[in-house]
C-alpha cells in the first residue's frame, strides 16, 4: 500500500507498510499539524483543548459523531470527531481515545491538528471550521498491485461511488457502503462518508470532488481510498465494511 499525501498548497509524498500497519492495528493513518500557532502548558487553551478532547472522547461513542467548543476567543477551540460508519460503539471509543492520545505526542503544542484512522478521525482548532468543506487536508492511499482491466475496472469502480456518494449524501448519518461485481468471482467494494457537519448537499460535493481524485492516485489500482477532513472515498477487491 503507498499514498501520496495534498495538503494544499504542497504535495508530499510518502510509503507506507499495510501489512504493518494491519498488524499493529492502532497506528493512525496519517496526521496533519494544522495550526501555525502554538500555545503555552498549563494556560487557558491548554485547558480549553483537553476538555474538548476528552468531551469528544465520551459523546463520539453514543452516536458515532461529535463536535464541541469549548473557551472563549482568543483561547476558544474547535474540535470535531467521527467514527467509520460500520464501527461498533467500543470501536470507536477506543479509536477516538487513541487518536486524543496519539495528536497530542505527534502536534505537542499545536494550536490545530487532525489525525486519522481506518476507524476514525479526529480534529481540532483554534478557528471554527465547523459546516465547512475541509478542501485543504487531503492524502491518498492506494494498493501497488494493478488490476488486469484498468479501463472496465475504473469504470465500475466509478458507478459504485457515484451511487454510494448519492446514496450517503441522503442519510442522516452521511454514510454508505456497497458492492458490485467485475469479472467472475471478484467484486469491487465501497464506501462513501462524510462528517456530520456537513449539509446534505456539501457532502455530496465534497464526495464529489474526492471520487474526481481517483484517476491522480488509484488509476488501474485493486484498491484506493481518498481520504480528507470532511469526506473520504474508499474501493477495494476485499470486503472491509461491516454490514
Amino acid at each position: 500500500m503507498s499514498a501520496s499525501i495534498r495538503n494544499s498548497p504542497f504535495l508530499h509524498l510518502l510509503c507506507f507498510s499495510l501489512l504493518l500497519r494491519l498488524a499493529v492495528g492502532a497506528d493512525p493513518l496519517y496526521h496533519i499539524c494544522l495550526s501555525s500557532g502554538t500555545y503555552t502548558p498549563n494556560t487557558p487553551y491548554e485547558m480549553n483543548l483537553n476538555k474538548v478532547k476528552s468531551s469528544l472522547s465520551y459523546k463520539t461513542p453514543f452516536s458515532g459523531f461529535a463536535m464541541v467548543s469549548a473557551g472563549s476567543i482568543p483561547d476558544r477551540v474547535y474540535g470535531l470527531a467521527q467514527c467509520r460508519g460500520d464501527a461498533t460503539s467500543q470501536d470507536c471509543k477506543t479509536c477516538v481515545a487513541n487518536a486524543s492520545d496519539e495528536i497530542k505526542n505527534l502536534c505537542p503544542y499545536n494550536k490545530g491538528g487532525i489525525i486519522w484512522y481506518d476507524n476514525c478521525l479526529l480534529k481540532y482548532l483554534d478557528g471554527d471550521f465547523f459546516h465547512q468543506i475541509d478542501t485543504e487536508n487531503i492524502f491518498y492511499l492506494y494498493n501497488v498491485k494493478n488490476i488486469t482491466d484498468p479501463i472496465l475496472f475504473n469504470k465500475k469502480t466509478k458507478e459504485l461511488l457515484n451511487q454510494l456518494s448519492q446514496q450517503a449524501s441522503a442519510t442522516w448519518k452521511l454514510f454508505a457502503a456497497g458492492e458490485t461485481k467485475f469479472e467472475g468471482s471478484t467484486k469491487i467494494y465501497g464506501m462513501a462518508q462524510c462528517t456530520r457537519d456537513l449539509s446534505n448537499t456539501d457532502c455530496k460535493t465534497c464526495l464529489e470532488n474526492a471520487i474526481s481524485q481517483l484517476p491522480s492516485c488509484c488509476d488501474g489500482k485493486q484498491g484506493g481510498r481518498v481520504v480528507g477532513g470532511s469526506c473520504t472515498v474508499r474501493f477495494e477487491i476485499y470486503p472491509f465494511i461491516s454490514y
